[in-house]
């Protein structure tokens, strides 16, 4: 493929992350301000708001590198999709498992970006971005691995609050 193509797909790839993280935190941050009844989770949806704002700090570094700008579109419109999709966990009754199944999901959507555009990296002869890449994968690893170890425990949390009369969505 023409150096030209790679560097398109790189870019275009490179604003898809963007978006994506900002998605991410339109998502979290809401989820976040809904969480009472489970410190553990408040916790960790805490620090990895702070590395997904790390992560695009580490996207737009590359992206400069590039001479090029992140897609403000693209991240308005998928950041406007994050908000309702949290929006839209708010009325069920067990709002904390629907967050964590999305949240897992998502993190493997994310880490699969990663993966992508790290080959694309390769690819392309594109070395400095690759560092920052690889932080960003391994930081969406890590929080959905996180989420698999403590599934289900979080599911035993709720269903003993449910029980007990308390509220058990947040």
């Amino acid at each position: 493929m023409p150096e030209k193509e790679i560097r398109d797909v790189f870019v275009v790839g490179l604003r898809n992350a963007h978006a994506m993280e900002n998605q991410a935190l339109s998502i979290m941050k809401p989820q976040l301000k809904r969480i009472d009844n489970y410190p553990e989770v408040a916790a960790k949806l805490d620090q990895h708001i702070r590395e997904t704002e790390g992560q695009i700090n580490r996207l737009e570094e590359i992206l400069d590198g590039l001479n090029e700008d992140k897609s403000t579109l693209k991240d308005l419109a998928l950041s406007f999709t994050g908000s309702m999709a949290a929006l839209g966990h708010t009325v069920a009754g067990d709002e904390i498992l629907k967050n964590a199944f999305a949240n897992f999901a998502f993190e493997h959507y994310e880490a699969a970006a990663y993966k992508s555009l790290l080959a694309v990296s390769e690819a392309g002869g594109y070395g400095a971005a690759m560092t920052g890449l690889q932080a960003n994968l391994a930081e969406e690893l890590a929080m959905a691995e996180w989420i698999n170890d403590n599934l289900a425990a979080l599911t035993k949390k709720f269903l003993s609050l449910r029980e007990a009369g308390e509220t058990a969505k947040v």
